[in-house]
């Protein structure tokens, strides 16, 4: 049974379906499987410069940045409701081609795309432009004049052409998050996804088709780092958003630099549960478990570095791996598995070579450490555990992006506190604890961009500001600001009288 929209074989380019200039076609699997579900087309730096070239016409000169808001909002909508026609479809190729559970497509890999769009729609119907107050300046020619009356009207313009450069852990909320803010605001944009899931990119040009966005307003093409360093340099971009590895975002804000681009990179991270030794264990240690384990550790935001109280240490090391035996590692077609694939047999031989690392390195291990018996199809990986790790071990500093969460015990909060900031990055954190005024204080202390007190709330996903600190990232996504990334501020001053 063929897996929908992977038939495409042909780059969206201008509002026209081209074939790479290369001919290049490269086969994708589903890591469940290993079966190979279709044959993407492969841009090249020839067909990334078509791209280019037809988002900056589109904006210089198309309709696209001159409509209204009202107009831009109005196609937006046409395209979630396109997409949310297409969502059996769309579910079965996020299945096959990122082996998305069933759990994670109810809940970010799709429903969360929903919310985007509507987050989005709403964040721009608020936009208008805001007076200045009135001011009275003497005259500069003639001191004994009547003072100058006047004002300033500021308004939010689009940055130009944008480039979206996404990574493949959870591909149509990634895409999603360059595309609805871009556009939403007037700029046009290249798409680029990761070489490994490029039929969930490919696949939202049907629905620009479906919804009516003007040529030229999306662009979307795929490659590899060749293309990925051309688009990145190219004077006539204005703007890149990535997400991906730390490593990748250095290298394209080394890349954007001497053509002074903005740049937001949403990047990796390895971030950090502090447990107190007043927590609920049995809390703390199940959603250690289920953190570092969703989607397959195939997160950036996800916790996996658990630094405990000595105090409560062992139970919490048990609850986790009580945990652990629960979760369904397997097929994600099945309803009810839990952990799902990593994305290729490169991510599972990295995730198994940070196990013999933290082996090497002292580590405990407490469970998994190898690939699933039972499953002799597909790029399994069991859940991992490590105790009594050392803070400044590869394995507690660097992000596998595989199931595999490590254990450091501390004494004071103080300790905690310093050990939960040494680290390169800084993007989320948790804190679990009885006493949610000391918790509260030590979220304030720590280095990073989120932190969740006793597991914090999921109805604020989109609501607060996403982002990171140090390598963690440039910038911050979702939040009442959002959009602001996306547009350019413009004083009109004018005289009154």
């Amino acid at each position: 049974m063929s897996v929908p929209f992977t038939n495409i074989s042909e780059l969206y380019i201008n509002g026209q379906w081209v074939k790479p200039a290369s001919g290049h076609y490269e086969a994708v699997q589903n890591p469940a499987t290993e079966e190979v579900i279709g044959q993407a087309p492969v841009a090249g730096t020839e067909d990334a410069d078509a791209a280019i070239a037809a988002a900056r016409e589109a904006f210089d000169k198309g309709p696209w940045p001159r409509m209204s808001m009202a107009e831009r909002i109005a196609v937006m909508g046409r395209f979630r409701d396109c997409l949310v026609a297409r969502e059996q479809e769309v579910r079965a190729l996020l299945q096959a081609e990122v082996g998305a559970s069933h759990l994670l497509l109810n809940g970010p890999q799709f429903g969360g795309v929903v919310d985007i769009i509507n987050y989005v729609m709403q964040l721009a119907g608020e936009i208008k432009p805001k007076t200045m107050e009135v001011t009275v300046t003497p005259s500069l020619i003639d001191p004994n004049a009547s003072g100058l009356l006047g004002s300033a009207i500021v308004v939010k313009d689009p940055v130009g052409v944008v480039v979206g450069i996404s990574a493949y852990n959870y591909p149509l909320l990634i895409n999603m998050t360059k595309l609805a803010p871009a556009l939403i605001v007037g700029n046009c944009l290249v798409l680029k996804p990761s070489p490994l899931t490029p039929f969930t990119a490919l696949m939202l040009g049907k629905i620009a088709e479906e919804a009516g966005i003007p040529p030229g307003v999306l662009n979307i093409i795929t490659g590899g780092a060749d293309v990925g360093s051309m688009i990145s340099a190219d004077p006539r971009v204005d703007m890149i958003s990535f997400t991906g590895s730390d490593a990748v975002g250095a290298a394209i804000l080394a890349q954007s630099a001497s053509t002074m681009k903005h740049v937001h990179l949403e990047l990796g991270g390895k971030s950090v549960m502090i447990v107190r030794a007043d927590a609920d264990v049995q809390a703390a240690g199940g959603a250690a478990a289920f953190n570092f384990t969703m989607h397959a550790g195939q997160g950036c935001a996800l916790l996996t570095r658990f630094i405990v109280h000595n105090s409560v240490r062992a139970q919490f090391v048990e609850t986790v791996k009580a945990t652990l035996g629960f979760l369904k590692v397997g097929d994600p077609a099945e309803p009810d598995t839990i952990v799902g694939p990593l994305i290729s047999e490169a991510a599972r031989a990295k995730t198994e070579n940070f196990v013999k690392k933290g082996l090497e390195e002292g580590g405990v291990l407490i469970a998994g450490g190898k690939r699933p018996e039972h499953l002799q199809k597909g790029f399994f990986f069991e859940p991992t555990l490590f105790d009594d790790v050392d803070n400044r071990s590869t394995l507690a500093q660097c992000e596998v992006f595989g199931p595999i969460g490590v254990v450091i015990g501390f004494d004071t909060d103080e300790e905690a506190v310093a050990m939960a900031n040494d680290s390169n990055f800084g993007l989320s954190g948790g804190i679990y604890s009885a006493d949610k005024a000391k918790a509260f204080e030590m979220a304030k202390q720590l280095r990073t961009g989120d932190v969740k007190l006793n597991g914090g709330t999921a109805g604020l996903y989109l609501q607060a500001p996403f982002g990171g600190y140090k390598r963690s990232g440039i910038g911050r996504e979702f939040g009442p600001n959002w959009l602001d990334a996306y547009t350019l501020e413009k004083a009109i001053h004018y005289p009154i009288g």
